[in-house]
């Protein structure tokens, strides 16, 4: 029977069932080869030839598609309908015919869905092609350029600037966004402006709220009321007219939905109204794809097949009636630049099946599906109708206007309406009655302050929504770009808001100066045109990369010989307006605050983050956050003296405010008492009584009553926590540290010890026991850090990407057990080889290395 092969074994298995016992469906997991971490697997000099290796996860799954093949040599590719999809195909058939378990006359044939259904599956293998070398050859281009940029960048970051450690050809340009936007913040400076509203009523006695919009027969801009005297002149002008009402005009209007989504805009949706960051949004995304309950995730695409948009409207017309189906189909033109990434929106394969109505889900699953679903039924609906009236008042030397808006027929907002990044003020409202030439009587009339607010921080949402606008990165790219700069400590997430860390403030400033076309946002956007060509087939993948590595590799030959204090100098002067920005009355920005002597400059810490300090160091031991001393600092102050008579201080450093007891005597290198000031508390807030609490810590709560020892109160690390000998028990404020009872603080470490959770030595209970192995002892699923995994004995092997953990069988679970068991039980030799590797001679007989036994490429 011919063999058809797939990425994952929960696709298989919907497949398997839609084939039937003609076929034989397996899973490659994945990718099956990649670039080996290591120099030299890409060459430019040699027509930038690559080195694959086949990864040893899936070493066993080659094998198994090779036995396959012996029965039936017919192999069909069903990889996804994507660039990546058709590189896994791609290199599938690369390796096995190194195995020779392709002959040159095998038939290969690919076959794309962009739905895992019946129909769709059965069409798709009516109609096979070949491997499309096009798309290929943009993914090797996409491939090398990122290969050839981690590997020969990264290592000059390592060099050149301490605690550093990558870069990557389109994270940069992520992180390049972020920490822009917090230097806009930082530069912001809040400007004030006034509005007035005055609260009216009607000579039927109803009341409505107008707003001030002209004075003096002049039309008012937003900083016109600049200040408080401005305002109060102005609600002076309000109260001595005589209002009247000049026109009342109602105009209709009406708002269309949203298209259905494709992989920004759901992630940016699941971001919004779901709280899910964009990983967790594909991950659900995949599953329910390989479930078949909706089309292919990765798209750039927003039109609907026409069955589709039939079977939309069909069920619309069911649920809500005639009156919201549109006379005609809602046509959305497709955004995608490049046809590869154009496949049909993402939509339920089935809209039959609303949400609520499939079991089987799990919670995110479920959830995103509803969002899915809704989107989709909302982008065929009728426009929802609104009127909207606005009424002019004036008197005197003031004009009013007062703005309402009545739904008068709610179309797509009976199911769906779009979410917004950032709030903005509604109008939305209904008036009373009211009448043009009528009075206007004044109830109140209101004056408010206003400050502009700085540009809001990115969110994943909003990240991706600015990536996509300047035409950086792509579909498939955009979940791991977000991932990889929040893994390398570049940025972190709080509150939904993404903040770069000081090692991303640096790598950002050292590429601006150094490697400039590689973070620029045009460039960026260009090198994606040009690889989209590439797969269009109008460019040739060799020559861009040709142009590409000429002007990046003579970037890398200038940074040679630079010096680290050369580095830090010039990010220095790249970043003075922002590390030290102009006071605005003639001195030194640089000159430090403490001892009135040294100048202030960047300086780096051995854990690799960079913070600001004086060069009369160590006399001098001033330090500051990078953001400076109005943005997350404190300004240096006394705020009192304890019951000795010892100065209490609030001061800044590189890890932010903290309070200090004492100064340092001179020549001594015991050091005064310091405590960080918790999450939370403002340092403009904070008093000499907080201050002294912070710094008793930690507080004796009382004495257990079991053995009498003591239970402790404090703030670490990871926050407030109470400890009782080797037990902690997080509380979860830290107001709670000066507040906690007895009673409290032993229940709260009894449950701790009932349920250790993954505290360092504790026991773990496994998900599910999966049955015995064969060679004896308990095989079982555990859930780990980085995801599920099976374990058998001191063997570790992880559920791959994609496989349902509920499904795993004893079967797959002693497959994945085979595959890891051999590597440790090859260990020992690793220690002996490291050994021989010590003499030279033996250093060069590595390289016969490259098969594994039983005659498996490993490299080729």
């Amino acid at each position: 029977m011919p063999v058809v092969v797939v990425e994952s074994p929960a696709k298989a298995k919907t497949i398997n069932k839609y084939l039937g016992p003609d076929y034989k469906v397996l899973a490659s997991y994945g990718h099956i080869r990649d670039l080996p971490s290591k120099d030299g697997s890409v060459d430019p000099e040699n027509g930038f030839e690559m080195v694959w290796e086949i990864d040893s996860k899936a070493a066993p799954h080659v094998r198994a598609i090779a036995e396959a093949l012996k029965a039936d040599p017919a192999l069909i590719l069903a990889t996804d309908p994507d660039r990546e999809g058709e590189a896994i195909s791609w290199h599938l058939m690369e390796a096995l015919r190194k195995r020779r378990a392709l002959k040159g006359d095998a038939p290969v044939q690919r076959v794309v869905f962009n739905a895992i259904t019946k129909s769709a599956v059965t069409e798709a293998m009516r109609q096979p092609r070949e491997i499309d070398m096009e798309l290929v050859e943009a993914y090797l281009a996409r491939r090398a350029l990122d290969y050839l940029v981690g590997f020969t960048l990264s290592p000059v970051l390592w060099r050149k600037l301490p605690g550093a450690k990558s870069a990557g050809r389109v994270q940069s340009v992520a992180l390049r966004l972020v920490v822009q936007r917090e230097m806009e913040i930082e530069a912001f400076r809040a400007r004030e402006y006034w509005s007035v509203k005055a609260e009216l009523e009607t000579p039927r006695g109803d009341r409505f709220t107008a707003r001030l919009t002209t004075l003096g027969g002049k039309r008012l801009d937003r900083f016109d009321l600049a200040d408080e005297a401005a305002a109060k002149a102005a609600v002076a002008a309000i109260r001595a007219a005589a209002l009247k009402v000049l026109s009342v005009e109602a105009k209709p209007g009406q708002r269309n939905p949203a298209p259905p989504f494709m992989t920004s805009t759901l992630q940016q949706e699941a971001s919004r109204k779901l709280g899910m960051g964009a990983q967790a949004t594909m991950r659900a995304a995949q599953r329910l794809y390989e479930a078949g309950r909706i089309t292919y995730m990765r798209t750039d695409g927003i039109d609907m097949a026409p069955e589709a948009v039939t079977m939309t409207r069909e069920e619309i017309g069911a649920r809500y009636g005639a009156s919201y189906v549109p006379s005609q189909p809602r046509v959305y033109k497709n955004k995608a630049k490049n046809a590869q990434e154009a496949h049909e929106c993402i939509r339920p394969t089935a809209m039959s099946a609303a949400p609520g109505e499939i079991s089987g889900l799990e919670p995110e699953q479920a959830r995103l599906y509803e969002l899915i679903w809704k989107r989709t039924m909302a982008s065929q609906m009728e426009a929802a109708r609104f009127e909207r009236t606005t009424v002019e008042i004036a008197g005197g030397e003031a004009g009013l206007r007062a703005t309402g808006q009545v739904l008068k027929f709610d179309g797509f907002l009976k199911v769906y309406e779009e979410g917004r990044d950032d709030a903005e003020d509604e109008e939305e409202g209904l008036l009373p009655e009211i009448v043009a030439g009528e009075p206007a009587k004044q109830v109140a009339v209101t004056p408010t302050q206003h400050f502009t607010q700085p540009p809001p921080r990115y969110t994943e949402a909003t990240l991706v929504k600015r990536m996509e606008e300047l035409g950086i990165g792509r579909p498939s790219t955009y979940a791991s770009i977000l991932g990889t700069i929040q893994d390398r400590d570049y940025v972190r997430k709080d509150k939904g808001r993404l903040i770069p860390e000081d090692k991303g403030r640096l790598v950002t400033a050292f590429l601006e100066n150094y490697f400039e076309r590689i973070v620029n946002y045009d460039f960026t956007a260009s090198l994606e045109e040009k690889l989209d060509d590439v797969s269009g087939g109008r460019a040739n993948w060799k020559a861009i990369l040709a142009e590409w590595w000429r002007d990046f590799s003579g970037d890398l030959a200038e940074t040679k010989d630079l010096r680290i204090g050369e580095v830090l100098e010039t990010i220095n002067e790249v970043l003075a307006p922002h590390f030290f920005p102009d006071p605005g009355d003639g001195s030194d920005p640089r000159l430090c605050k403490s001892c009135g002597v040294g100048r202030l400059s960047m300086r780096t810490a051995r854990s690799g983050g960079a913070f600001i300090g004086c060069s009369n160091y160590p006399e001098c031991r001033y330090t500051r956050a990078l953001g400076g001393e109005e943005n997350g600092g404190a300004e240096e102050r006394v705020l009192g003296q304890d019951p000795y008579g010892v100065d209490v201080w609030l001061k800044s450093g590189r890890f932010g405010p903290y309070v200090q007891l004492g100064e340092a005597a001179p020549g001594s290198d015991e050091k005064p008492k310091r405590a960080s000031l918790p999450k939370g508390l403002a340092p403009e807030t904070l008093g000499l009584a907080r201050a002294l609490a912070l710094l008793s810590l930690p507080r004796i709560v009382g004495a257990h009553p079991e053995d009498g020892e003591p239970i402790e109160a404090a703030i670490g690390r990871f926050g407030p926590y109470v400890r009782h000998g080797k037990t902690y028990a997080n509380l979860k404020d830290a107001e709670d540290v000066f507040t906690i009872g007895m009673n409290r603080a032993v229940e709260l470490i009894a449950e701790k010890r009932a349920n250790p959770g993954r505290g360092r030595g504790a026991a773990v209970a496994p998900l599910r026991e999966l049955g015995e192995h064969p060679s004896g002892g308990k095989v079982s699923l555990y859930e780990g850090r980085y995801g599920p995994y099976v374990k058998w004995e001191k063997v570790n092997a992880t559920v791959p990407k994609g496989e349902d953990p509920a499904a795993l069988t004893l079967e797959a679970a002693l497959a994945l057990v085979a595959a890891k068991a051999p590597k440790a039980k090859a260990a020992p030799k690793k220690t002996a080889t490291k050994k021989a590797a010590a003499k030279k001679p033996a250093a060069k007989k590595k390289a016969p290395a490259k098969k594994k036994a039983g005659g498996d490429d490993i490299i080729e």
